[in-house]
């Protein structure tokens, strides 16, 4: 059955007149005519009858119109759902797995509340490669470390670097300090040499990492201590307090050059509100 059809078979179930109901649809009498009289000869029944100088529903128009309106009903709801959709682009979102457990899960958060159909591409790298995929047109946006006195993006947190170990990790004095830290272009990297430097305390720099999660799990096993962001400590390991201070970092999220038609106005200005630590 031709939907067309359907909805001006309704327009007559509202009208109770073709004249009306041509109106309703914007068509002429003629062509509202001819489409009913289709209707009929492809349902093989007679749709309406005379009742003195009214035409009303037959038997059969009666049993057509509940399965007519739950018909339009859900052609309705089925366009409704599926234009959502309509020039819908995947977002290409980059992130630094320091920052998946906590930051990224509020991005994203406020992200589908905003657009619910939403579809969110996540690549987990260290901030200067992420710098260059957006730059490169890769990436939409990017959750970063801001560099240091810059106001770059739209700020989300800050950061407060801590030292971390397994619980029954214990210092051996006699020995150089076990430390896994991020690659040198972290600045709790940089911190964490200057300070033991500066304190003449001997380590080794047993593992440089690119990934928060492979930094924890060395960690964790009791092979190292590290120097991280608050955020990235996972319950199961200990914030060293008898270590030398380290600095804090901000947070912000950069967009691309090409701007994502997610990032408006709206959405922006909520971003200061959608980080909570």
């Amino acid at each position: 059955m031709d939907m067309d059809a359907l909805k001006g078979f309704l327009a007559f179930v509202d009208t109770g007149s073709f004249t009306r109901a041509a109106k309703q649809i914007h068509r002429t009498q003629s062509a509202f005519s001819a489409q009913m009289h289709k209707l009929e000869s492809e349902l093989n029944v007679q749709l309406f009858e005379k009742q003195g100088r009214n035409l009303v529903l037959s038997e059969a128009g009666l049993a057509l119109r509940s399965y007519a309106q739950q018909l339009t009903g859900l052609h309705n709801q089925a366009l409704k759902q599926v234009r959502r959709y309509e020039n819908k682009r995947p977002l290409n979102l980059g992130c630094p797995d320091d920052y998946n457990q906590v930051i990224l899960p509020q991005l994203v958060a406020l992200l589908r509340r905003m657009q619910p159909t939403c579809s969110i591409q996540v690549f987990c790298h260290p901030s200067a490669t992420l710098r260059t995929w957006l730059d490169d047109g890769k990436l939409d946006a990017a959750i970063v470390t801001r560099a240091s006195d810059s106001d770059e993006g739209y700020y989300l947190a800050r950061d407060q670097g801590v030292w971390v170990s397994a619980p029954e990790f214990q210092c051996n004095d006699n020995e150089p300090l076990p430390l896994a830290l991020f690659q040198n272009d972290c600045k709790y990297h940089a911190s964490a040499i200057d300070s033991l430097t500066k304190q003449g305390r001997a380590y080794q720099l047993v593992t440089c990492c690119d990934s928060a999660s492979a930094q924890c799990a060395i960690v964790r096993q009791g092979l190292a201590i590290s120097a991280m962001g608050q955020l990235s400590v996972s319950t199961d390991l200990k914030i060293l307090t008898d270590m030398p201070v380290l600095p804090s970092v901000e947070i912000a999220l950069v967009l691309g050059a090409a701007s994502h038609p997610l990032f408006d106005e709206k959405l922006l200005s909520e971003l200061i509100h959608c980080v909570k630590i």
